[in-house]
């Protein structure tokens, strides 16, 4: 596993109180997001809903499959007081837990890395500028491009995200892809240059090769969050670290914590519609060489949730297979 090394370059002195938060501004009356829990099976709406919310949010490398955590994540805060990183830390690690992964314990090296920041855009100008490698390690499939780092650099958003993932055999875990510079033996022949994969499953329609989420920065903008809950903060940084989400979505359809930003008053935490999501990600197969199948079995999920949802509900009848 690569090693997250931007630890070093971060500083942890607090910093001073934020501003006040400006009064959001009142948009336009608009539709009420809906619950997940609240769509009514009419056949095909269901399935629009659920392939329309999937399609906006994630957001894969090029050319690549979704990304997912496959080890330990430790998450770690930067620039925040004592009390305010210990809950995020906890809380994100919670959510992790919470679709199955294992977390690190005190003292282990951070692959989830939040900080906070007065000028979020500064900052990652200066990362980036610096440590370039860090963001961009030269692997084939390893990032989003160089158009989408430009993204994260200059666009003013609360909080920005950079992820960086990893082709690995899924069988072992090793890695499935050369990144510049590494070489095995005596890197005299191609064949020192490549990691070598033992093929136990060739075929046209299935996959060995999975993407792994090895490194997410999160930067935070003190200032632009100020009118949030600690809570939704966490959950917020939670879901763009745990999945490869689209910064661009437009979620206003969707109850999900996504819209925290634009609806403070109506994303309190984690919602159905996000908690499926994740639900559908990390329980995915993932063996299907048609990069779609992955999309469809997170889908699949949020079906099944869906349903649960309703059928929980106090008295009902156990819904039909959409």
């Amino acid at each position: 596993m690569v090693i997250f090394a931007l630890t070093a370059l971060l500083t942890t002195a607090p910093l001073q109180d934020p501003p006040p938060a400006p009064a959001p501004q009142q948009a336009p009356a608009a539709e009420e997001p809906t619950r997940l829990e609240d769509v009514t099976v009419t056949g095909r709406p269901l399935d629009q809903l659920i392939e329309d919310f999937v399609g906006e949010v994630a957001e894969p490398n090029r050319h690549r499959g979704l990304a997912r955590w496959e080890e330990r994540v430790c998450v770690g805060v930067a620039n925040l007081t004592g009390e305010t990183a210990q809950y995020l830390a906890d809380r994100i690690s919670t959510v992790a837990e919470d679709v199955g992964l294992e977390v690190g314990g005190p003292g282990c090296t951070p692959n989830i890395m939040v900080v906070a920041t007065d000028d979020g855009g500064a900052l990652a100008r200066t990362l980036v500028e610096e440590r370039g490698r860090a963001f961009r390690m030269g692997g084939a499939g390893m990032d989003r491009g160089g158009d989408a780092l430009a993204d994260f650099v200059e666009t003013d958003r609360p909080v920005r995200w950079w992820q960086m993932s990893l082709p690995v055999d899924a069988e072992t875990g090793d890695r499935a892809v050369r990144i510049p510079g590494d070489c095995r033996n005596s890197c005299t022949g191609a064949a020192d240059a490549a990691p070598q994969i033992g093929v136990f499953a060739a075929s046209r329609l299935n996959t060995q090769i999975v993407d792994a989420l090895i490194r997410t920065i999160v930067i935070v903008d003190v200032g632009d969050v100020a009118g949030l809950s600690v809570l939704q903060l966490a959950d917020y940084i939670a879901m763009v670290s745990l999945a490869q989400i689209d910064p661009d979505a437009d979620t206003s359809r969707y109850a999900s914590i996504l819209n925290v930003f634009d609806d403070p008053e109506g994303s309190a935490s984690v919602t159905d519609w996000d908690r499926a999501y994740l639900a559908g990600l990390y329980g995915a197969e993932r063996n299907d060489a048609n990069w779609r199948a992955n999309r469809a079995e997170i889908a699949g999920e949020i079906r099944r949730a869906h349903r649960r949802a309703r059928d929980g509900e106090a008295g009902a009848e156990p819904a039909a297979e959409e």
